[in-house]
């Protein structure tokens, strides 16, 4: 089964903080959360500040990152089947999952800890762009495959 990952940070260098995170499966089964507690606007580049924050959907989706990495593992470990993350990004987006997921030197079961490179897959669309909103973005990206 494949897991299609998006991610939102605060900017495109080694300092950059998760925001949001979504991962839609093969099945169509979707998770999203927004991380409440690790950064602020002042992290943010002006791109995230104008483009990405308007879009975040806040209220149920906004958690604490431990609630947000318990969250996730529940959704991983609902699969009975061996996971491999797609990403189109995988310096940034994988290692900030790996960053959420990857406690006490512990990782899930079921999850491959290799990313399938998402950029070196036969992609089904016309290369328009993305919103920069984790969900949408990783329902775009699932749907490309």
């Amino acid at each position: 089964m494949r897991l299609f990952l998006d991610c939102e940070f605060t900017q495109l260098n080694a300092s950059r903080k998760l925001i949001s995170l979504a991962m839609v499966s093969d099945s169509g089964r979707e998770f999203y959360v927004e991380l409440d507690d690790c950064w602020q606007i002042a992290d943010c580049s002006e791109f995230v500040v104008q483009v990405v924050i308007p879009q975040l959907w806040h209220g149920q989706f906004a958690m604490s990152t431990a609630t947000a990495r318990s969250s996730l593992l529940d959704f991983l470990n609902s699969f009975d089947e061996m996971l491999q993350v797609v990403t189109d990004a995988p310096q940034y987006d994988f290692e900030l999952l790996c960053d959420l997921l990857y406690i006490d030197g512990k990782w899930p079961r079921n999850v491959d800890p290799v990313p399938v490179d998402a950029t070196t897959l036969t992609a089904l669309n016309d290369g328009a762009s993305l919103p920069h909103h984790a969900l949408l973005d990783a329902r775009i990206i699932a749907s490309m495959f």
